[in-house]
């Protein structure tokens, strides 16, 4: 069996009792990792919201899931990201989980970077994660805890090329992780932040040919291609209260890549 056979086969994951019921917010929910964090948290029997600037993409997947919701939504719009959540909120009666995973990695070279194209990239990937925390913490408080997972990445630990802008990004994320669990904490709101490696998502193929692919296979301690739901599997277990004691560090799934 091949690596993308044995990826393809259906697994019975794990049931979190304390995940049903919950209300959760998904960012960038409409394709790759964010799909697979929408259906699986659904599969948990919780009540799913999810927020993408891909329309079409965000209509399949909700007419799919018939029990999601989804909300057109750009995040680098502070102010329209901080109202759909008050409408998701107000919509669920809360939000006791929220994924920060919007993100988008195009690649850039150092030379051509303007000021305004820095400021675009720090808000796809990077501002939006504060500001929708700040958006869900009085309803956290007030339900007495919660769950917040930011998305960070393998690629600032690798230092891998032409990335510097999102790299920049994804290491800020595990430092505003860090200040805000200590700042939530109190509150019973846990922070953390996953890193997945290189996923195998329809985004991530156009990056790579066969010899890339390849290159990251050799790097990786384990065999086979991380998928989508290797990455959910860990939020899934992170956002419920087994994880009760988790909070301000990152969780790698990178397959050990080195």
């Amino acid at each position: 069996m091949t690596a993308l056979e044995a990826a393809s086969v259906e697994r019975i994951g794990a049931i979190y009792p304390s995940l049903s019921g919950k209300r959760v917010l998904i960012t960038g929910g409409a394709s790759g990792i964010g799909a697979a964090l929408v259906e699986a948290f659904a599969g948990q029997g919780a009540s799913v919201a999810f927020v993408d600037l891909d329309v079409a993409a965000g209509d399949r997947l909700e007419a799919r899931l018939a029990t999601t919701r989804f909300v057109p939504c750009d995040l680098r719009d502070v102010e329209a990201l901080q109202g759909c959540i008050g409408m998701i909120s107000s919509a669920l009666g809360g939000i006791d989980i929220l994924l920060n995973n919007a993100a988008n990695d195009d690649r850039h070279h150092l030379a051509d970077v303007t000021p305004a194209y820095w400021d675009e990239r720090m808000a796809t990937n990077l501002r939006h994660l504060f500001f929708a925390t700040q958006a869900v913490v009085p309803a956290m408080r007030a339900a007495g805890g919660g769950a917040i997972v930011n998305f960070g990445s393998i690629s600032w630990h690798l230092g891998l090329p032409d990335l510097v802008l999102y790299q920049t990004a994804k290491a800020a994320i595990e430092g505003l992780t860090r200040g805000l669990a200590r700042d939530l904490g109190r509150d019973n709101i846990r922070v953390t932040t996953i890193v997945p490696g290189n996923v195998q998502t329809p985004r991530q193929q156009k990056w790579y040919s066969p010899e890339g692919e390849a290159e990251i296979m050799g790097a990786q301690c384990l065999s086979g291609r991380i998928q989508p739901d290797d990455v959910a599997a860990l939020a899934l277990f992170l956002a419920s209260d087994d994880a009760r004691m988790c909070t301000g560090h990152e969780y790698f799934v990178d397959a050990g890549w080195r």
